[in-house]
């Protein structure tokens, strides 16, 4: 019987001692593979560019070229096979995260995570799905995005069809799939197959950028 290849596991952060700790980690799982450190951003996005990780762990500040700008090139540059990205962070509150979601980051976790945390994290979202649940990001969101003065832009989900508008709309509200389902009066799967062509159409990478996306454009008061 195969075994089933390991998982790609890369780091970006500028403290030599995390990093060491964090392949340490890794290396000592069987599933996963540690592929490589970055100290800065423009180091990570040729290390992913090189090394193909599955998942990256990502620090948001770092010399030069930070980890918001590293992130968004990351998940833009690779159209075959998107590296996830796992935000580190030492502020739970801190509003940088939500760039980060907005450029294509699967979630984040606290740099004191404990290990099996990080660990499950890792695998959480190889798996597609991202690490904060999306009722926690809208908290997150009404915690810290600014008021957005002037009326809704509809123009930005002008692709998707009514159906898609009313499914996007629950979704940015953190409601689950069954949810959804229960309030449109439509089947989960029939849910499932609407968010996938939802961000096909927006061109995001998780249910997180739908929620961020929906209160940017003042789509969700």
């Amino acid at each position: 019987m195969t075994a089933a290849p390991r998982i790609r596991v890369a780091i970006a952060d500028d403290q030599t001692l995390f990093c060491s700790g964090i392949q340490m980690l890794i290396e000592s799982q069987p599933d996963l593979l540690f592929v490589g450190s970055a100290p800065d951003g423009l180091a990570a996005v040729e290390l992913a560019a090189q090394q193909r990780p599955h998942v990256i762990l990502m620090d948001i500040r770092m010399p030069g070229i930070d980890g918001l700008t590293a992130t968004e090139r990351i998940v833009g540059e690779h159209c075959d096979t998107v590296p996830r990205v796992i935000v580190l962070t030492t502020f739970q509150r801190d509003v940088a995260i939500l760039r980060a979601v907005a450029a294509g980051a699967s979630g984040f976790i606290m740099k004191d995570a404990t290990p099996e945390f990080l660990l499950a994290a890792i695998r959480t979202v190889h798996s597609g799905r991202s690490v904060i649940a999306p009722e926690e990001t809208t908290a997150l969101i009404e915690s810290l995005a600014e008021k957005r003065m002037g009326p809704a832009d509809d123009a930005s989900i002008a692709a998707l069809s009514p159906r898609e508008k009313e499914v996007f709309l629950l979704a940015a509200r953190g409601l689950t799939n069954a949810e959804i389902a229960s309030a449109a009066y439509i089947s989960e799967t029939t849910v499932k197959s609407h968010v996938s062509s939802i961000l096909g159409k927006l061109k995001m990478q998780s249910r997180l950028q739908l929620v961020v996306y929906a209160y940017e454009n003042g789509l969700l008061s």
